[in-house]
């Protein structure tokens, strides 16, 4: 597999991870301080919006799988198509609408843009996933390649949350200074409150206009830069199947459930911790200015210890690796949330970066490296089903987003339910106690069941010889 064919299919890896990471770190705080939504809405938002992507996963996935082969090849012509529609809803949903709007437009603004960039990006990753399999070459080729993906999808999660953090950070602790000066006697304060909010959301708009062209040339590189190659063609094996049948089938591959049920714990736990952060260090630590730096550590260190993740991974195999680099994070986790509240030091950017390197490079790519060697032993046990690859990587997907709308919904709903409300500059200590519970323990918890799981995930290094 030639080299530059690897790194234009890496480099189509980055829309997906830099758009999921940003989202994941700053929608949650950017709906609730920025727009000033109630939490209520706010978890409907974005819970809704991936549950609608969650549902329409597995539907493209089917699509995919049934779509004709063209000049370009099946799977390259969805994400062309799909580009220019998702650059345009990702710079919409970041955009902000008039204070006299009414709240149920501001709702359906967001959730229509929300859940149609998703679909977007549904259209976008499920066809990239399954092109590892059409990149030609051994599973030695397929297994580099999957590296090669791996390192330049955590450099998107550096390129995405670092662009935007830095951008909007600092407006986001002006406004908390603002706040802490409101109660004075200064004639100007609302004002002030006011142009600080103006900044901050137009600071969103200006992040959203660079990542959004990062996407369109990843894309471009991609489209341009890797040939479809064709792989076992059997069309009576799929065309006949209804999507029942093929959804059973796939569903029933114990390997593939096993590996789906660690991914989406262990997904639901660190995106709990994803989307709850900016919001707790702006809250309830007090490092609202800082927020975007401790970001910024933790990916940067996730990207430095790939290297060491993937030599682990290739000496002590893959099932060893995701147990091994989860057992590691239970611990990193809950020195992060005693840390940022006890110490504005670099002890908890420290902490913060043992998270990343764990998060990144185990908790989300190793598990992902396993799954195709599930669709090898699927092929092994069902040599007449071909062409369900795409299905395969869309349940993957799907469980991936399902995580994220659950952790989302999770930590808004109870926010609202501790009593937040928007543009509070103090808060109960209900709310205080909520963010500290979604910032350890109950991922801590998850983390734990995700270890289980995967430590009895069948396939191990002598399976994947055969």
């Amino acid at each position: 597999l030639p080299l530059l064919r690897k790194v234009c299919y890496a480099i189509g890896g980055i829309p997906y991870q830099m758009t999921g990471n940003a989202i994941g770190f700053f929608l949650q705080i950017f709906l609730l301080d920025v727009v000033q939504l109630e939490p209520f809405y706010a978890s409907l938002i974005i819970f809704l919006g991936r549950a609608w992507d969650a549902v329409t996963d597995p539907v493209i996935g089917f699509l995919v799988s049934k779509s004709p082969r063209k000049k370009y090849g099946k799977l390259v012509p969805w994400i062309a198509c799909s580009m220019p529609f998702g650059v345009l809803c990702y710079c919409m949903m970041w955009s902000t609408l008039s204070d006299a709007t009414p709240t149920s437009l501001k709702f359906l603004w967001y959730l229509f843009m929300y859940s149609f960039f998703q679909t977007c990006m549904t259209c976008h990753h499920v066809p990239y996933s399954s092109l590892t399999m059409f990149l030609g070459g051994t599973q030695r080729d397929r297994d580099s390649a999957t590296a090669y993906r791996m390192g330049m999808e955590v450099f998107s999660t550096l390129l995405g949350s670092g662009i935007q953090g830095q951008m909007v950070g600092n407006y986001h602790a002006r406004g908390m200074n603002g706040c802490y000066v409101s109660n004075e006697t200064q004639p100007n304060t609302s004002t002030s409150l006011t142009d600080s909010l103006e900044n901050t959301r137009r600071a969103y708009v200006f992040a959203s206009l660079v990542l959004s062209s990062i996407y369109c040339l990843s894309c471009l590189i991609l489209i341009f830069g890797v040939r479809e190659q064709p792989g076992k063609v059997h069309l009576d094996a799929i065309w006949r199947l209804p999507f029942a049948s093929c959804l059973r089938m796939v569903v029933g591959h114990k390997p593939y459930t096993q590996l789906l049920c660690g991914f989406l714990f262990a997904s639901l736990a660190f995106q709990i911790t994803q989307g709850i952060f900016a919001f707790y260090c702006t809250h309830a630590a007090g490092l609202a200015g800082k927020f975007q730096h401790l970001v910024l550590i933790m990916l940067v260190t996730a990207s430095l210890s790939l290297p060491f993740w993937q030599w682990f991974l290739g000496r002590f195999g893959k099932k060893t690796a995701a147990s091994l680099g989860l057992a590691v994070s239970l611990p990193m986790v809950l020195a992060v949330e005693r840390e940022v509240l006890q110490s504005d030091s670099l002890v908890p950017s420290c902490s913060c970066g043992g998270v990343g390197v764990t998060d990144a490079s185990v908790g989300l790519s190793v598990p992902r490296s396993m799954l195709p060697d599930t669709v090898d032993d699927f092929m092994l046990r069902n040599p007449s089903c071909l062409n369900l690859e795409a299905l395969f990587y869309s349940f993957y997907v799907f469980f991936n987003k399902f995580a994220g709308g659950l952790a989302v919904g999770i930590s808004t709903l109870s926010l609202h339910f501790a009593g937040y409300h928007a543009g509070d500059c103090t808060y109960n200590p209900s709310v205080i106690l909520t963010l500290q519970l979604l910032m350890a323990p109950v991922p801590i918890s998850l983390l734990f069941i995700a270890i289980i799981i995967f430590c009895l995930h069948p396939i191990n290094e002598e399976r994947r010889k055969q």
